[in-house]
C-alpha cells in the first residue's frame, strides 16, 4: 500500500496484519490514517484467501480517536462522524478481526477496537471513552458497543465520566478480554489468528455473520440517536473551548 500511515503485512498466507502507524498524529484519525484503514479493509474484502485480520498500532499507541481539527470541524457543524464508516470496519469485515490493542486506545480509537471479534489489551496502556471530557456525548456507536463488550455497569461508568483506565485496572474490574504485558499482546494475537486459520474460511465467514448480525442490525439506530445527541451537545461554546484547551492533555 502507498499509504505510509497504515501497513498491510501478510503474516502467513491466510493471516493479514493491519498496522496503524501514523506517528505524526499518534494514530489519531487523520485523513492519512482514515484513508489507509478504508483502503486496507477494502483490499481484505476483495481477497478470497484470508481467514483472520489482526488490527494493531505502533509503540505505545493503538488508536487515539479524533484529531483536534476533526473534532472542531464537527463542533462547527462542517462534518459528522458518519462521514465514513471507519469505526465499524472490523464489524463489517467478513472474516474475524482481532484487535491487538498493545497501546493506548483513546475515544473513538478505543471504540473502533471494541468492534472487533476479539480484543486483547495491554496492562500498561490507557483505555478511555473520553468523549464527555470535552463535553459532548459519545459517538461512533460507543453508547452501544462499550456497554455491550464491557458490561452495563463499567460501560456506563466509562461513558459518563470519560475517565482513563489502565489495562491492569480493567483486568481487576473483570473485563472479558485477555490483558497482557504490552510486549506479549501481538504475539498472543498472532497465535489466536493461527488457531482461526485452521478452520475452513467459509465456516468462519458463516459463523461470524450469524454472531454479529444483531450488532449490524442495531447499530444504524444507535448512530442515529447519537447524532441527535450531538446536535444537542456538540455545538456548545464550552465544547469548543474544551477541545481547544484540553485536547491531548
Amino acid at each position: 500500500m502507498p499509504n505510509a500511515a497504515v501497513e498491510l503485512l501478510e503474516i502467513e498466507p491466510e493471516i493479514i496484519q493491519v498496522t496503524m502507524q501514523d506517528k505524526t498524529h499518534k494514530n489519531a484519525f487523520s485523513k492519512e490514517l482514515t484513508d489507509g484503514l478504508m483502503e486496507a479493509f477494502a483490499r481484505i474484502k476483495k481477497s478470497s484467501v484470508y481467514k483472520a485480520v489482526i488490527l494493531t498500532g505502533y509503540g505505545h499507541y493503538f488508536a487515539s480517536g479524533g484529531t483536534q481539527e476533526g473534532l472542531l470541524r464537527i463542533q462547527q457543524g462542517i462534518t459528522k462522524f458518519t462521514e465514513d464508516r471507519m469505526y465499524s470496519l472490523a464489524l463489517e469485515c467478513d472474516i474475524p478481526v482481532i484487535s491487538a490493542m498493545q497501546g493506548h486506545g483513546i475515544g473513538g480509537g478505543f471504540v473502533m477496537g471494541l468492534f472487533s471479534d476479539f480484543v486483547i489489551l495491554s496492562k500498561e496502556s490507557v483505555y478511555t471513552a473520553n468523549f464527555m471530557k470535552y463535553g459532548f456525548t459519545p459517538g461512533m456507536g460507543a453508547t452501544f458497543i462499550v456497554p455491550q463488550k464491557l458490561g452495563a455497569s463499567l460501560g456506563h461508568e466509562m461513558l459518563l465520566n470519560g475517565g482513563h483506565y489502565r489495562g491492569g485496572d480493567l483486568e481487576k474490574r473483570g473485563v472479558p478480554f485477555p490483558v497482557l504485558p504490552r510486549q506479549e499482546v501481538l504475539g498472543y494475537a498472532q497465535e489466536l489468528a493461527r488457531e482461526l486459520a485452521e478452520k475452513p474460511r467459509n465456516s468462519l465467514i458463516t459463523l461470524k455473520r450469524h454472531l454479529v448480525t444483531p450488532f449490524r442490525e442495531q447499530l444504524p439506530a444507535v448512530i442515529e440517536k447519537e447524532l441527535i445527541m450531538h446536535d444537542q451537545t456538540f455545538h456548545d461554546d464550552e465544547v469548543k473551548k474544551r477541545i481547544t484547551t484540553m485536547y491531548g492533555v
